[in-house]
């Protein structure tokens, strides 16, 4: 658990590691079209906010093409494509960091894999029909999420019975299919998925019984940067959640989160350091 093989890259989970986002869409919902010009990505932006991300502290950069803000619509594969990988074939080229590759397409998964990305994240839990076969053939770790529903329709009316119970047994059935398709489980992170298809209070248990997940015996990804759990309690638009999303960053390592998604990288990296120094100290010194 404590090493994950990303490609020719390595990370080592045994401190909390943050993952930049990088989102190469016109809509995403906090911060789509800041890398576009009239309709166009610049390639030199995005590199240079992924520059300044691992500057900041950043060890893993996450390329996502697909928006899945509630309510959003899939895009075509050519799309996401044409987005993604010219990204992530600059950053393999100037950029030494772990690339992660945020997407459900299982054909973008093997090019990516062909151009050095480093990890698979997949909001969908290698769900659509090939992603779980291609995503073992690359060898690279695998980031499964949970989501009731879709994109789409997630927050139309979610309900559980036990959420934290329901996902968490959600995400070792995803284990266990990885492990079968020959993923090996040290190579596997979850994601109980924030504001996919979870209402405020399913978000705040899931929060406090993050520690449940460890059970799994796998890493961790926690990410509510800038999302709506925030937003709903504090009455913030996305630009202004970076303090709530920071206490949430807190709480998440220290329940155990090993990644952490975020938009805000330096201040996310202050607060997980931070957070990690308090957690190292042992009793009575």
């Amino acid at each position: 658990m404590s090493l994950l093989k990303c490609g020719k890259r390595k990370l080592d989970l045994h401190t909390t590691q943050v993952m930049g986002i990088l989102n190469v869409t016109p809509d995403s919902f906090s911060d789509g079209g800041h890398l576009y010009s009239q309709s166009t990505l610049s390639l030199d932006k995005a590199v240079k906010h992924a520059e300044q991300m691992l500057a900041d502290g950043a060890s893993i950069i996450d390329i996502g093409g697909e928006s899945t803000r509630p309510g959003a619509a899939e895009v075509s594969l050519q799309e996401e494509m044409d987005r993604v990988l010219p990204v992530l074939e600059r950053l393999s080229a100037e950029v030494d960091v772990v690339t992660s590759i945020d997407t459900s397409s299982p054909e973008l998964m093997r090019e990516a894999a062909q151009l050095g990305a480093g990890i698979i994240n997949d909001v969908r839990a290698l769900g659509r029909e090939g992603a779980l076969e291609a995503a073992a053939a690359t060898g690279l770790p695998v980031c499964v999420m949970h989501m009731q529903g879709s994109p789409a329709t997630m927050q139309r009316a979610p309900s559980y019975d036990d959420v934290v119970a329901e996902v968490l047994d959600f995400l070792r059935q995803q284990v266990e299919r990885c492990a079968a398709a020959g993923i090996d489980r040290s190579q596997v992170i979850v994601d109980p998925g924030f504001g996919f298809g979870k209402t405020l209070e399913h978000n705040l248990l899931l929060l406090q019984q993050m520690d449940r997940l460890l059970e799994l015996g796998v890493p961790v990804l926690s990410g509510t940067s800038r999302k709506s759990m925030i937003g709903n309690l504090l009455n913030r638009e996305p630009d202004q959640r970076l303090a709530g999303g920071l206490a949430t960053v807190v709480l998440a390592v220290e329940r155990g989160a090993r990644i952490i998604r975020v938009h805000d990288v330096a201040a996310t990296v202050d607060a997980v350091r931070m957070t990690e120094a308090v957690l190292a100290q042992s009793v009575g010194n």
